[in-house]
């Protein structure tokens, strides 16, 4: 499955972004579905993740309660709102998917990767 990310972009310190994920040559079903980012010389690390069946869904503790990640399978498509957006919320993201339901957060165990998508955050 081919993932495109877009929605990334310029935005004031305390503003929002919606990113968003579709899927083609394939379907998400049964797939957890994530969000990573990366800032230059830093590995990427976890964001966020929702479930197939959108019942169990984990956030990174810098981006909680700020950001809220959802899905649609009928659109099979993924979306990060983000909120109260801080400079260090600058970085290139990444939507992810891989196959069952699992919270587990390591970069590694998705197989499916969208590009990159820029979101900076001016102060």
């Amino acid at each position: 499955v081919q993932l495109q990310a877009s929605g990334g972009g310029l935005v004031q310190v305390g503003g929002s972004l919606r990113l968003s994920c579709v899927a083609s040559g394939g379907s998400l079903s049964r797939s957890t579905v994530g969000w990573f980012r990366q800032r230059p010389g830093e590995d990427r690390k976890f964001v966020a993740s929702v479930t197939w069946w959108g019942d169990r869904t984990k956030y990174a503790d810098s981006v909680k309660g700020r950001f809220s990640i959802s899905r649609d399978n009928a659109e099979n498509a993924m979306y990060l709102q983000m909120n109260s957006l801080k400079p260090e919320d600058t970085a290139v993201y990444f939507c992810a998917a891989r196959l069952g339901s699992s919270s587990d957060t390591r970069a590694s165990l998705y197989s499916s990767w969208g590009q990159e998508t820029q979101v900076t955050v001016s102060s």
